[in-house]
């Protein structure tokens, strides 16, 4: 693959304050929430493998997809499908303070208590509604409770983690500038350090501007990139549209008669993106929706179209520079929670060359742990002079990747020398790195460009 094919996308995690999700009736309007199904996928921290004796664990880079939340689209609104267009779901962050000096342009004094409402197009307004694409309650609560799962086990199981923030260079919160991935991190956030646990500091969210994003796929700043994706959803159209067509009997009765498409209206994807969000929630799809020889393929095209191009995504600068040797643990930055969308996880798990291609699941949650041992001697009976210089040797480096609690070995790590003895699952930093350079631009501006015809 050239090169220039093998551009932008990496995402990160972290999210926000959790307010308990309120009680919500069910009307053509609302959506109930009982029997709201619980996170697809906790981080599971009773069987979580420990290291092998005599490597310690020095960074943990964690990349998370956003939490629950409402479709991008009103689709499947109408019978016989009739998935509510208003998601009544948003009540935890429907209010906020503030009361700005006129003086000094500043915000203190006595805060006043705002309200935010979503108006509809006909002028009305209801509580609690969320806006399209919206982290709903389920979402804030699930990435709060990640965030919680977080701190189980780095802070309280393996110590590695301090039990308290004191000051903003003991991590790293990084999110993509949308409003669903920095409400997912702000939640995490509250779950791996609470308020009590913060008592100096009031830890930062970075977020950089649109043409320097490289968390998700940035047809912004990366116009090659664009042309690239067009060309992937045009291939995944080909070659899934025919296969597609058989569902048509038994499916355009719920999109308004059209036929399911890849480049359809709704696209598949859209079909997708509702159906997965409403079930995520709850709330009941059309029974052909949950047969899984249906499902699965409208799935195996929308992943073609958004994720068959991930091996695009460069993911050498929020990984490659941010693995530095040589530094105690726990350390300023030695955890780095990134809040991400899905295109990211699948981007950096395609690119790796260990994707399930599936569509990641709301919290879907990739970490890349780094860790150090000091070489042992040649010899089982070391000399009195190796034993002095045992410990000036340089350490050996290993990343270990886990990917929705499982750990993942690298085919690229599998050759003797490229991984630790005796476990795949931890590949040498070396090889790591020689993946990731495999995967660099060498000119980012250059390589984006479109070319002339």
């Amino acid at each position: 693959m050239h090169r220039s094919v093998k551009l932008a996308l990496l995402g990160v995690i972290f999210v926000a304050k959790f307010i308990t999700a309120a009680n919500y009736t069910n009307s053509e309007d609302t959506i109930d929430m009982a029997g709201v199904r619980p996170p697809q996928e906790p981080l599971d921290v009773e069987n979580y493998p420990v290291a092998p004796e005599g490597l310690k664990l020095d960074q943990v880079h964690v990349y998370v997809r956003h939490g629950e939340r409402a479709p991008v689209g009103v689709r499947l609104a109408d019978p016989p499908a009739s998935i509510p267009p208003h998601w009544m779901l948003c009540t935890a962050a429907r209010q906020f303070r503030a009361v700005l000096n006129t003086n000094t342009g500043a915000f203190d004094g006595d805060p006043l208590p705002l309200k935010r409402l979503v108006e509809r197009k006909d002028g009305t307004s209801a509580e609690g509604e969320c806006l399209l694409g919206e982290l709903t309650d389920v979402g804030r609560k699930s990435t709060f409770e990640y965030g919680a799962a977080l701190r189980k086990l780095y802070v309280e199981r393996l110590g590695f983690l301090p039990d308290k923030l004191l000051n903003a260079e003991q991590a790293y919160f990084r999110s993509t500038n949308m409003a669903r991935t920095m409400e997912s991190l702000q939640h995490i956030i509250s779950g791996l350090y609470p308020a009590e646990k913060c008592p100096n500091t009031l830890p930062p969210i970075l977020i950089r501007n649109g043409k320097d994003e490289n968390l998700l796929g940035n047809t912004f700043s990366c116009k090659r990139l664009e042309i690239l994706q067009i060309g992937f959803a045009q291939a995944a159209a080909n070659l899934y549209n025919p296969a597609l067509g058989s569902l048509d009997k038994r499916l355009s009765k719920y999109i308004g008669g059209h036929p399911v498409r890849v480049d359809g209206k709704p696209r598949a994807s859209g079909i997708m993106d509702t159906i997965r969000a409403a079930s995520a929630h709850g709330i009941k799809v059309p029974p052909e929706f949950e047969e899984k020889a249906v499902v699965d393929l409208i799935e195996k095209a929308v992943v073609a179209e958004w994720f068959s191009g991930a091996h695009v995504f460069h993911i050498t600068t929020p990984i490659s520079t941010s693995f530095t040797l040589n530094i105690p643990s726990p350390t300023p930055k030695a955890t780095r929670p990134r809040s991400t969308h899905d295109t990211a996880i699948a981007a950096l798990c395609s690119t790796l060359d260990v994707y399930d291609e599936l569509w990641p699941p709301f919290t879907a949650a990739i970490t890349f742990e780094l860790f150090s041992r000091t070489p042992e001697p040649a010899s089982s009976h070391p000399s009195y002079l190796q034993g002095i210089l045992n410990p000036f040797k340089p350490r050996e480096h290993y990343v270990r990747m886990r990917y929705q609690n499982k750990n993942m070995a690298l085919p690229f790590c599998g050759a003797d020398g490229k991984h630790l003895p005796g476990h795949a699952e931890f590949c040498t930093l070396a090889a790591f790195q020689e993946r990731v350079a495999e995967l660099t631009p060498l000119d980012y501006d250059a390589e984006c460009a479109v070319p002339r015809p």
